[in-house]
């Protein structure tokens, strides 16, 4: 379920920095949208409908993150990931292959 989370996440916002890029800024300088021509993706139509994709993905952006911390936190049993990965990486070493003399020392 987390990976199919992180998946829509991921997608998600390459879709929102797409629709944030193809919007035409203030100066006019960055925006790809701009240009003459008619129809629907003239002058206002296409603001509109370029405001309306920008806060439909900003929602689902962040109604995601919510669900994505939700299923993390209920999934995660009450242990950091520091513990969770201590105990793979650091396996206890059985007693008899302990060193037993302790540090050595120079005198």
């Amino acid at each position: 379920m987390t990976n199919v989370l992180l998946i829509i996440q991921l997608l998600v916002a390459i879709a929102l920095v797409a629709v944030i890029l193809l919007q035409q800024s203030e100066g006019g300088a960055l925006g790809v949208g701009g240009g003459p021509g008619g129809g629907m993706m003239s002058g206002r139509g296409a603001a509109n409908m370029l405001t309306r994709t920008t806060m439909i993905l900003g929602a689902v952006f962040i109604g995601n993150s919510i669900l994505l911390a939700v299923v993390v936190g209920v999934n995660s049993e009450g242990q950091s990931v520091f513990e969770r990965n201590a105990d793979a990486v650091l396996p206890e070493l059985p007693v008899d292959e302990l060193p037993s003399d302790g540090v050595p020392t120079d005198g």
